[in-house]
């Protein structure tokens, strides 16, 4: 248990940030997780527009310095490489 007042106000920040960060990251694995599904259905226009809805949330998380710029880059490489590899 927190000692100080601003101890207890610091353990209170943690919790909303945690709250916060673990809101975000869920954001983004579903963002992920939908290009994904659309790409092994097969259906390539959908897994375009799932990927122009994935992109925003995946450089949103870059400015919040929630992930690396090389993730963000590396998961938007990845995912567009499987898109254009569909027949």
């Amino acid at each position: 248990m927190a000692n100080t007042k601003s101890a207890e106000k610091a353990a209170h920040q943690a919790i909303k940030r945690r709250a916060n960060n673990v809101a975000a990251r869920s954001k983004l694995r579903t963002a992920i997780r939908d290009v994904t599904q659309a790409i092994s259905t097969g259906n390539k226009s959908d897994a375009e527009e799932q990927y122009k809805a994935a992109v925003p949330v995946i450089d949103s998380m870059v400015n919040k310095n929630q992930i690396h710029r090389n993730k963000a880059a590396r998961h938007k490489s990845r995912l567009v490489q499987r898109i254009r590899s569909m027949a």
